[in-house]
């Protein structure tokens, strides 16, 4: 038992950091985003024993993904964005500015797609893992992420995600 303990505790401290990161990028808010790691942690830990031997990490961001969408659609959190300081940003780097820009348009998309973007962009997952991971079909993930994209190049070019979605050759 205190080996599974130990073991456990090594791969929350591993993996807090990145954790925390991807849950931000789907909440728009620290608060929240702890929360949903903090849920899922809890979750992972019951089940550690069995999931130690699996990929975890993969097991937990389903339910951080999974848990995010369904308090969303429990509670329809306000999207943080009146949280972003969007006052001038010339006096800080910028490393700041773009990540304000990311958490705005982030913000903007529904919570299938943010969950879908964040997945295929910032954690580098394909089309086929996202799909596994969020437990829906490869068609889902491919028209999720067409929407999002197509929603966030409306919105204006510094919102774009990659080079070709800003016009550049």
């Amino acid at each position: 038992m205190d080996d599974e303990r130990a073991t456990f505790e090594v791969w929350v401290k591993a993996s807090q950091h990145r954790l925390v990161r991807s849950a931000f990028l789907l909440t728009g808010d620290l608060q929240n985003a702890e929360d949903l790691v903090q849920d899922a942690l809890v979750k992972v830990a019951v089940r550690w024993s069995r999931l130690r031997t699996e990929n975890v990490d993969a097991y937990v961001r389903r339910v951080m993904y999974h848990d995010h969408i369904s308090w969303w659609r429990k509670k329809r959190w306000p999207i943080a964005t009146s949280q972003l300081d969007t006052q001038a940003v010339s006096d800080h780097s910028d490393a700041i500015h773009n990540e304000q820009v990311v958490a705005q348009a982030l913000a903007k998309l529904t919570a299938k797609q943010r969950a879908v973007v964040v997945l295929r962009y910032f954690e580098d997952l394909s089309e086929q893992q996202t799909a596994d991971l969020l437990g829906v079909r490869v068609g889902t993930v491919k028209s999720q992420t067409s929407a999002a994209l197509t929603r966030l190049r409306n919105l204006g070019p510094e919102f774009s995600l990659t080079p070709v979605d800003r016009g550049d050759p």
